[in-house]
């Protein structure tokens, strides 16, 4: 498949030199955006999603966060790679290192206009912790981050919506609810899905659920100058 973007190097606030997938907007630039990685590495998905809303006017830049740890990694759904993948993620790299590229990102690209971010399971997580912590975001949408819940104290600095799966057997609802009782100013919205379910790579995908939570997630960012 061919492809709008390409991996770049870029050199973080650490010093170190990691792989960015980099997409220029088609048309009519909107903003940029920031666009985080499943445990997975950046993958063909992961590709594919920045490819998509680069054809919507976004300057997209998807940070490979692991290659600091696992130079490259695109890890594979199978059982052993998801173990590799999580030994990576949990125990190997810091989330605060996460946090702090996407910081790099935001600061290589707010020039030019609003900066948004969004991000899937593990990007999940470091989306909401970047809306919170970061500076120089128009606006944030998280997808299925485990780590919410544990991270509720925190509050977004600006406007933020969040989508989970209803059958998501590792995200419990009652920390959704938690999150979403302690944020009443975040949209948490709740699908009939599984964990992953904007991958059609994944067994969970589910289309409807998909298309609706990025129209929520275009929405989001229009409203917010982009």
């Amino acid at each position: 498949m061919a492809r709008n973007g390409k991996m770049i190097s870029m050199t973080m606030g650490d010093g170190a030199a990691i792989g960015v997938y980099h997409v220029e907007p088609a048309g009519r630039r909107r903003g940029g955006l920031v666009l985080i990685q499943e445990i997975f590495g950046v993958t063909d998905h992961i590709r594919d999603e920045c490819d998509r809303y680069a054809a919507d006017g976004y300057e997209v830049l998807a940070p490979a966060l692991f290659d600091r740890e696992a130079p490259g990694l695109q890890a594979s759904y199978s059982p052993e790679d998801v173990q590799a993948a999580l030994r990576v993620a949990r125990e190997l790299h810091p989330f605060e290192q996460s946090v702090a590229d996407v910081q790099t990102c935001i600061d290589l690209l707010k020039d030019k206009g609003p900066v948004f971010i969004t991000g899937y399971c593990y990007g999940g997580s470091v989306t909401w912790a970047a809306a919170s912590r970061c500076t120089g975001l128009a606006a944030a949408s998280g997808y299925y981050g485990s780590m919410i819940p544990k991270m509720a104290d925190e509050t977004p600095r600006c406007p933020t919506i969040l989508h989970f799966g209803k059958q998501d057997k590792s995200i419990p609802l009652k920390g959704v609810e938690a999150v979403r009782a302690k944020h009443p100013g975040v949209e948490v919205h709740v699908y009939d899905a599984g964990h992953g379910f904007n991958s059609d790579r994944r067994s969970d995908f589910n289309d409807e659920c998909a298309t609706l939570a990025r129209a929520r997630t275009l929405a989001l960012f229009h409203s917010n100058g982009g």
